[in-house]
């Protein structure tokens, strides 16, 4: 078996075998076929795009390409949830307690932020203390012991998808949806989750832009976890505007706090309730969707989820006093309100425009490396559909330097868009994609 054949077999349309795909991964993994190489396959995967067989194949080969963990010694069933990125999505920690308060064990590993869309381990870090980088072992333990662990990538999960993604990002062929569909279910397969709930986000705040692209790329995920023997249900949401108020690490983690004592914005205490609910059937603790919002609820209500984030908090060494008193976390020492400029209905706040605005007052990273400031960000104070009235606050920039404040103020300005006339508020979510 030869490289080129299996590039030129794929340049021309046709399906590859599983032995050609292994043999291709292991090659690139080990450094037998070159980067030109690899470079000519993933272009002729984005311009004739691979099966659902093929994207399988492609996705275990990647899985099986380094470590893997076997959560089932540990726990009975883990449900793993994986976003594709937005701006304001601090869902994992809110519901990462809610559903293990509900009775169901939650192994997740997460990842850091990369341009716009803000990453979870980042935000649990402007906890003092708290620790993302927990090993393999205190891994398991802790997931054996406490039911939940929420830390970064503890092993050297799929190192073939690592190397493919980097040159991927430098040779044109990031869009392509096999390549992105096997990158996130070769990592959730390798971490060993026997669920998974995916929430694919579309809108211009979004990786995929287009409902029919996020539809297309759930799908495929979806098949991906049947052919695999795992189940899993995709939630298409809407990222065409922020997710609850808060944009911002520090921000963003008293907002999940605020949430978990009952105290939410409204958009994001439903999208969480769906979330765990969807997550809750997938893991065989309740029978309907209906049935697990109800439980998520009721961990609400009790408190039990907020009694839960400490637990995580104190077993990976963070401040829990900071979850009883979220106003200990960091502030920005400049805050500044940017007023509506007219009165009329809310058409528009760009989710991309906000996010990029987030990174420039230093809540994010243009590129690998660059050092996060948990204290500054936005508060996003509308929503479409909203009725404003001239001098209302639209945003709230909380900066740390004059220069990143005048920015922000230019930038957000075209953030929103008002106009006379009403209109409807977005909707949360698009449908769900599952193997029924």
């Amino acid at each position: 078996m030869r490289a080129v054949e299996i590039i030129e077999k794929k340049r021309d349309g046709l399906e590859l075998t599983q032995p050609e795909i292994e043999f291709f991964v292991q090659g690139y993994a080990l450094g037998d076929i070159p980067d030109y190489q690899a470079s000519a396959w993933a272009m002729a995967v984005l311009l004739n795009g691979m099966s659902a067989e093929e994207t399988t194949f492609l996705t275990l080969a990647m899985a099986d390409s380094g470590e893997k963990l076997d959560l089932s010694g540990v726990v009975d069933i883990a449900v793993d949830k994986h976003s594709s990125g937005g701006v304001g999505d601090k869902t994992s920690i809110a519901v990462v307690p809610l559903v293990r308060a509900c009775g169901l064990p939650v192994g997740k590993m997460s990842g850091r932020g990369l341009g716009f869309s803000g990453g979870t381990l980042d935000k649990l870090e402007s906890i003092p203390g708290f620790r993302t980088d927990l090993t393999k072992d205190e891994f398991l333990s802790q997931l054996g012991s406490l039911g939940m662990v929420l830390s970064g990538q503890s092993v050297d999960l799929a190192p073939a998808d690592g190397k493919l993604y980097a040159l991927r990002d430098v040779t044109g062929t990031v869009q392509s949806i096999p390549l992105i569909a096997s990158s996130i279910m070769s990592k959730k397969i390798a971490a060993g989750a026997q669920a998974i709930l995916l929430d694919v986000k579309t809108g211009n705040g979004a990786f995929m832009t287009t409902l029919e692209e996020a539809r297309k790329l759930a799908s495929l995920m979806v098949s991906i976890g049947a052919l695999s023997g795992r189940s899993v249900t995709a939630i298409l949401s809407d990222m065409n505007q922020p997710l609850g108020e808060a944009v911002g690490n520090a921000l963003e983690m008293k907002e999940a706090i605020h949430t978990l004592m009952g105290r939410g914005p409204a958009d994001f205490v439903e999208h969480c309730l769906e979330i765990t609910g969807q997550m809750l059937v997938l893991g065989h603790r309740a029978d309907t969707i209906a049935e697990g919002r109800k439980m998520a609820e009721g961990a609400l209500e009790t408190g039990s989820g907020l009694e839960y984030l400490k637990k995580l908090v104190e077993a990976q060494g963070g401040d829990v006093a900071v979850v009883d008193h979220p106003d200990r976390l960091a502030e920005a020492p400049i805050k500044a309100v940017i007023e509506a400029p007219q009165s009329g209905y809310v058409h528009e706040v760009n989710a991309r425009q906000v996010g990029e605005t987030a990174v420039v007052l230093g809540a994010g990273r243009s590129k690998k490396g660059d050092e996060i400031d948990p204290a500054v960000g936005i508060s996003v104070m509308v929503k479409v559909g909203d009725r404003v009235e001239d001098g209302q606050p639209l945003f709230v920039v909380h900066a740390r330097e004059e220069s990143t404040l005048s920015y922000a103020r230019s930038r957000l300005s075209g953030a929103t868009k008002i106009f006379d006339k009403a209109c409807e508020p977005l909707p949360l979510f698009y449908g769900l994609v599952n193997s029924d």
